[in-house]
């Protein structure tokens, strides 16, 4: 598969600048940052939420993951995960599990994790399990201004044991 038909439409219809890199499949964001030899922390995940107002994408380091209560008291929402079917529909274009971190290319509103604002390069999917889209911190940021998300703190470190 290629970049997702509707990321490609909206990054070309805004003139952002990007690259493209290829790695072996992976099964998830930890994995993709490993077979792409990119820094964890600086490859964006999306996790898409909602409640009856709506869905919400948040997006945030592959190395956090969203806290739920703290997101939903401040955007005074009822926030939970979307499921997988509601996300198969939202994401037509894109694989499962490849969702990208562009919200406005499928009408979603979002929020952004204020740690991804530390990086100098930005990595995300594309859509796919074997594309990742490499942007500098300032691109990724007049994209996220573009898209109107909204930034705060909302993440906290994932630990395995």
């Amino acid at each position: 598969m290629a970049i997702a038909s509707r990321v490609q439409e909206y990054m070309t219809e805004h003139g952002l600048r990007y690259d493209v890199l290829t790695h072996p499949h992976s099964h998830n964001s930890m994995e993709t940052a490993h077979l792409a030899r990119v820094p964890a922390n600086c490859l964006a995940k999306s996790v898409v939420l909602e409640d009856d107002d709506g869905f919400l994408m948040a997006v945030l380091p592959s190395t956090q993951h969203v806290q739920l209560g703290w997101l939903s008291k401040a955007m005074n929402r009822s926030l939970r995960l979307a499921t997988e079917d509601e996300l198969a529909g939202l994401f037509a274009d894109c694989e499962p599990g490849a969702v990208p971190p562009i919200g406005a290319a499928y009408g979603l509103r979002m929020v952004v994790d204020d740690s991804l604002v530390d990086q100098e390069e930005i990595y995300f999917e594309a859509g796919d399990h074997e594309k990742l889209i490499q942007m500098s911190r300032a691109d990724f940021m007049t994209m996220m201004e573009m898209e109107s998300a909204r930034q705060m703190h909302f993440s906290e470190h994932y630990w395995r044991h």
